[in-house]
């Protein structure tokens, strides 16, 4: 988690076995911070190089980057009364960049962003696998929330106090990659698929009969769920009421999927 303020200098971008996206490796520029302070690892958006600069904003805007107008001075605070434009314009050309960390209240309304949390002092979980990125779609008036459209399709309320990072992430090919051989799929952990229409009819539904025949079943899953468009999870608009009151709109399914 992007605690530390101040800028960091991207020293290498790395590959990292445990994910899909690289990561890349940072150093505080404070001369006085230590340890994990002052190297750390963040995922890497795309674009990204060494010799490049990021910064969290998590802890708001530092001052050497208030910007002060006519008699009036900028910060978290007044932000949202600021009727200035090139202040406002000025400040987001400053922090809005790719790898910096920023509170969703600062973002602006169609930017591309990965790696967010849903909770103030939380960590990033969503949009995080390689390629993926979510964008911010609209600032409510309450200022209470802002609406973010995920990598699925789903446009979702996330507190505004909550952070982000610009950019979208690394490795945008990883999924057009070739394993090249079943054993590689073994070392992932991938076991063999068998059919349900080539077993008998005690291990699965489709099982049993003569020649390649499920005997005019719905498809189903070896435990005998449905296994093609029937839905088994509740929480949402369309499920029990206000069991998810945070989802403005599901993520596309069906015929609304294959349109896009």
């Amino acid at each position: 988690m992007r605690t530390e303020p101040g800028p960091h200098d991207v020293v290498r971008i790395e590959y990292d076995p445990n994910r899909s996206a690289h990561i890349a490796l940072i150093k505080n520029r404070d001369p006085n911070a230590e340890g994990v302070k002052k190297w750390s690892y963040i995922l890497a958006c795309e674009g990204l190089r060494a010799g490049h600069i990021v910064e969290s904003f998590r802890k708001g805007i530092p001052d050497g980057l208030k910007i002060r107008g006519k008699g009036m001075a900028m910060d978290d605070n007044d932000f949202a009364s600021m009727s200035s434009s090139l202040a406002i314009g000025l400040l987001r050309a400053r922090t809005v960049m790719p790898g910096n960390v920023l509170p969703l209240r600062l973002i602006p309304a169609g930017t591309i962003i990965h790696s967010i949390s849903l909770k103030p002092e939380g960590r990033g979980i969503l949009v995080r696998s390689a390629g993926s990125f979510g964008q911010v779609v609209v600032h409510e008036d309450s200022g209470k929330y802002t609406h973010v459209r995920l990598q699925s399709g789903e446009v979702r309320r996330v507190l505004q106090d909550c952070v982000a990072t610009i950019g979208k992430v690394s490795n945008p090919l990883w999924k057009g990659r070739s394993l090249g051989k079943a054993g590689r799929a073994r070392w992932l952990g991938r076991r063999p698929h068998v059919r349900g229409v080539a077993m008998n009819a005690v291990d699965h539904p489709h099982g049993g009969g003569r020649g390649k025949s499920k005997s005019n079943k719905h498809p189903r899953s070896i435990w005998g769920w449905l296994t093609k468009g029937k839905r088994t999870r509740k929480p949402g608009p369309k499920g029990p009421k206000g069991s998810n009151k945070m989802v403005v709109r599901e993520r596309p399914r069906g015929v609304e999927k294959r349109a896009r």
